[in-house]
């Protein structure tokens, strides 16, 4: 069986099982979220590296919650410095300085995505916006987790700092695969993570028809209704979300 095939049975298997085993935590996240969001407060998304990633993905989608906001640091991405970005994740203070960019209160929800959880900024991260009152959800690699040490001086793991823990089952060090070298390939996080995201989003949006309340959804811009239906939705948002 080759790499492809492999690749595809490993994350198929993974999918079942986070899908499976954390049913539950996934249907309260998005009842949660789903009050959020219709009482006029706003979902945050946090991750640095690649987890940065999950952030971009929540926002301004097709299908997507339109009171989504994504905090997008760029030096903690990778097009600016991938070596430098591992380098400030583990700063101690950074966070702060992040989070004063933005007008996050109570009643609002910080999802923080971070595979190891291990270091200093998304731990900061988590543990300042459980302060304001906001509800904190950790997207994490729990085998991974407990496999190492903290790396911040609060010596916490996302896990440990956050209200509710989202699992994205993969495997220690998120590559899944052995080719005959001594380290794995396949990394499983972000496919796996965005899959949660968006059923999460999903079941969000369905608990509010089913409850008759008011939620607002982008449409496509790419479909022929689409920027008619935006159109209303950015006049709202747009105020309020600084890169709308």
């Amino acid at each position: 069986m080759s790499a492809i095939d492999r690749y595809h049975s490993n994350l198929q298997s993974i999918l079942t099982s986070v899908f499976t085993e954390q049913r539950e935590t996934l249907e309260k996240v998005a009842s949660l979220l789903c009050d959020c969001v219709t009482s006029g407060h706003f979902l945050y998304l946090f991750g640095t590296g690649h987890a940065h990633i999950l952030a971009e993905e929540m926002f301004y989608r097709a299908g997507g919650l339109a009171a989504v906001i994504p905090i997008l640091d760029e030096p903690l991405m990778l097009h600016r410095s991938a070596s430098g970005s591992t380098n400030l994740e583990r700063q101690t203070g950074y966070a702060s300085k992040l989070l004063a960019k933005y007008k996050m209160t109570a009643g609002d929800m910080l999802l923080v995505c971070s595979n190891s959880g291990r270091n200093t900024v998304p731990v900061e991260m988590a543990v300042e916006a459980k302060a304001k009152g906001v509800t904190v959800i950790a997207l994490t690699n729990v085998r991974h987790s407990q496999s190492c040490t903290p790396r911040n001086p609060m010596n916490l793991r996302l896990m440990e700092a956050a209200d509710i823990v989202l699992d994205n089952g993969g495997c220690i060090g998120d590559a899944s695969m052995e080719v005959g070298l001594p380290y794995k390939v396949g990394a499983t996080s972000t496919a796996v993570c965005a899959a949660m995201l968006q059923a999460i989003e999903s079941r969000c949006v369905e608990l509010a028809v089913e409850k008759g309340l008011p939620i607002d959804v982008f449409s496509s811009s790419n479909v022929d209704s689409g920027d008619a239906i935006n159109a209303k939705i950015l006049e709202k948002y747009q105020p309020l979300i600084d890169i709308l």
